[in-house]
């Protein structure tokens, strides 16, 4: 039979009267635990609460979306707890060791909470403890999980540009090889300094063209003009080079001159010279725009997360959202339009930077889903007195007054099981309430909104 002196040592029973205690003890069931053993299953109805006694027990369930074990040792209380809402136990418990544990019947939960209202109080303590403890691991599997969806995205991103500089560097030997070639085989040939003169000024002509190239239509004009003249100097097999010198825009009457210089033989050694230095600088171009895009992205996540910056500082909203929509452009880019509409006033608040960006994040990343993937997304930032107001709107199929109404609440989702875990626009409220701001949503078909109101820093105001 359980001592009341055995039961003062668990820290909830701690100090409370002895007339509570020898009830609470009438009341329960002594379990002894063989190594092993279970005393409940995940599953099974939540009808008892358990107070270890003795021994070390192992917990195993699935906590916030994953596979969770955890030790229970003397002193702790499992199970279901007064004004619980749980269904069914969510861990199965097994002991590891020989073990001891007192058995409290949920059916004398009523008369607990008339008889031991101490008691009572300390285990709703623990219950918020838990919850907190449960909303804290699915919050991180939450950011986990977002953080999952942005590195395949900026993965992907990334990935593009890499894969083109590779493969125009990969080019530019080749390149690099023709012109050599082309360039010994010139050397060889007994030119005059006209004829040289006239090479080289074709050649720069044609590769310094830095203007846009010409539509389709143009392109496919000069490619038959070009390959016309070029046949007509005997040069039947350079329609390759007529495509390539039509992209640059490169007139006929430019090509009439070279051949005018240079005997027939020479114009075309001077021409694949040309061709090769014009595949160059456009591989080097592809190559700087990779690497710039390459560039960019990367500053984007260094702006996104403030890497290497205060984590408190004023910051700008525009900036702030124009960084997030970089960040998401692999969801933008495939059937979505932005709106901007930005006010052209400083627009700063004391905040914490990375925090705004998931709240940017969330919502907009939440319309894309609305609509499917295809739609338009309207940002709008503006100032309202002391306040900055951002409005992040989209042409979906709009939220229902029903669903309206919870979707600030821990855990509600309409997206699938695995898709979501309920918590992203309750992130959403509690990072806005942490930068004494508000938000509100306004929706109907074809046009929903969300107005997320922040104090303008002293700088700005």
């Amino acid at each position: 039979m359980i001592e009341i002196a055995e039961l003062l040592r668990v820290p909830v029973f701690a100090d409370l009267p002895e007339d509570q205690l020898a009830w609470f003890i009438s009341k329960s069931e002594e379990m002894n635990l063989k190594a092993g053993a279970s005393y409940f299953r995940q599953g099974d109805p939540p009808d008892a609460m358990y107070v270890i006694l003795d021994g070390l027990l192992q917990g195993r369930g699935e906590l916030a979306g994953d596979t969770a074990v955890f030790e229970l040792k003397a002193g702790d209380v499992t199970g279901v707890l007064p004004f619980s809402r749980m269904k069914k136990f969510t861990v199965s418990v097994r002991a590891e060791t020989d073990s001891r544990a007192l058995r409290f019947p949920s059916s004398s939960f009523p008369e607990l909470v008339q008889k031991m209202p101490e008691l009572t109080q300390r285990l709703v303590g623990l219950m918020s403890d838990r919850i907190r403890e449960v909303t804290r691991l699915e919050q991180q599997r939450d950011r986990l999980a977002s953080l999952g969806k942005l590195s395949a995205g900026l993965a992907h991103e990334l990935n593009n540009p890499a894969s083109a500089a590779k493969r125009a560097a990969s080019q530019l030997r080749d390149s690099l090889k023709r012109i050599k070639d082309a360039s010994h085989e010139l050397g060889r040939r007994a030119l005059s300094p006209e004829q040289k003169a006239e090479i080289e000024k074709l050649e720069s002509s044609i590769v310094q063209h830095d203007a846009p190239p010409p539509d389709a239509l143009t392109v496919s004009d000069l490619e038959e003009q070009i390959d016309s003249l070029l046949r007509s100097h005997g040069q039947n097999d350079l329609w390759q080079l007529a495509a390539d010198l039509a992209r640059k825009d490169v007139k006929p009457d430019a090509l009439e001159s070279l051949f005018a210089a240079l005997e027939a033989d020479g114009a075309r050694v001077a021409l694949m010279r040309i061709a090769a230095s014009v595949e160059i600088a456009n591989l080097l171009n592809e190559i700087e725009s990779s690497t710039s895009r390459i560039s960019d992205l990367v500053g984007a996540i260094k702006e996104y997360t403030f890497m290497d910056q205060a984590p408190l500082q004023n910051v700008d909203i525009v900036k702030s959202l124009e960084t997030t929509l970089t960040i998401l452009n692999h969801k933008l880019k495939h059937g979505v339009t932005v709106q901007r509409d930005y006010q052209k006033v400083p627009l700063l608040v004391n905040s914490f930077g990375s925090q705004l960006n998931q709240v940017w994040t969330n919502i907009i990343d939440n319309a894309i889903d609305a609509m499917g993937g295809t739609g338009e997304v309207r940002v709008r930032a503006y100032r309202e007195d002391t306040c900055v107001v951002v409005e992040i709107g989209d042409n979906g199929p709009g939220i229902s007054p029903e669903v309206r109404a919870h979707i600030f609440d821990p855990f509600f989702t309409t997206k699938g099981v695995g898709e979501g875990t309920g918590l992203g626009l309750d992130t959403v409220q509690r990072i806005v309430k942490k930068h004494r701001g508000t938000i509100q949503v306004n929706s109907k078909p074809g046009d929903t909104r969300f107005q997320v109101w922040l104090p303008l820093s002293d700088a700005a105001a």
